[in-house]
């Protein structure tokens, strides 16, 4: 049964990989904790107080609330699929409420510290180091995931209409307006990486090789790129993609607007980004008015 479920996650809801992988982990130490095999587990079977019992055991080795909520949620969406599938007539999650978490508030770059390293005018005129720029302002000018960027085709780039295709999460397209100056870049890099590189891939971004990039490799531009600027800990695509969402925020752009730019599904994921700008206005306030310290 648990097989099904995931094969259901991975055909029906899309979704990635990755999480498929991270609900059959939660479910596979959910099992273990029962001492018994996946084949012998059976949803008829089990109680709140077995599903208590594990959430206490993990408690007890120090396991972050964070961590603990996403395994409830795999049970909770373990036990839906279960009910409307009909193999069972009692939910045990009723009753397992999920831990408080505070969730920390996105980390951002400094639009000077994204202006220093964007107009930096010692930059080669070669393959990489072009590329490499490229990738850091398409993170930053349009607020897209690391996965998003990696598998951009040249198909996926309109310079006429100024416009970018990309494939979110399951498998959901958008459009994304791009700027005149960005269109211009792109057109650049795009005659210097056919000059330079044999193409063997239709992807946007390539490696020198001509082949696909790889995350990884996508982490490492950024995260070395912004050490030079940002004292930051995280350096990383995602914090990028948390910098376009609170520049456009602050610059007064409507939160609807910014969800649909960000692939959102709800607006409750794109709102973490209002209260990144309250609390910058804040400081702000604490810091210029003399009767505010």
């Amino acid at each position: 049964m648990i097989n099904e479920f995931l094969q259901y996650l991975r055909y029906e809801k899309n979704y990635s990989f990755h999480t498929v992988l991270s609900y059959h982990t939660d479910l596979l130490q959910f099992v273990e904790y029962l001492d018994i095999s996946p084949e012998q587990f059976n949803p008829n079977k089990i109680t709140s107080q077995q599903i208590q019992g594990w959430i206490l055991s993990l408690t007890s080795v120090g396991v972050s609330a964070r961590s603990l909520s996403r395994k409830i949620s795999t049970l909770k969406s373990f036990w839906r699929f279960v009910l409307a599938r009909k193999y069972s007539d009692k939910n045990p999650m009723l009753k397992i409420i999920m831990p408080k978490t505070k969730k920390p508030l996105p980390a951002f770059f400094k639009e000077s510290e994204m202006t220093e390293v964007l107009s930096n005018p010692y930059i080669p005129e070669s393959f990489e180091p072009i590329r490499d720029r490229l990738i850091l302002t398409v993170f930053y000018m349009t607020g897209i995931r690391l996965s998003e960027l990696m598998n951009i085709k040249d198909e996926d780039v309109d310079l006429a209409e100024a416009t970018l295709r990309v494939i979110g999460k399951r498998n959901k397209e958008r459009i994304i307006p791009v700027g005149k100056d960005l269109c211009e870049s792109i057109e650049r890099y795009i005659l210097i990486r056919d000059k330079e590189v044999e193409k063997l891939e239709k992807y946007l971004f390539l490696r020198k090789n001509g082949k696909k990039m790889y995350p990884k490799q996508l982490f490492t531009i950024v995260h070395n790129s912004m050490s030079e600027v940002s004292s930051l800990h995280k350096r990383s695509p995602h914090v990028l993609r948390h910098t376009f969402a609170t520049g456009m925020l602050n610059g007064g752009a409507d939160i609807n607007a910014v969800k649909e730019l960000l692939g959102h599904s709800s607006l409750a994921a794109t709102q973490v980004y209002t209260h990144t700008s309250f609390e910058e206005l804040h400081n702000i306030y604490k810091q210029a008015h003399p009767r505010a310290k």
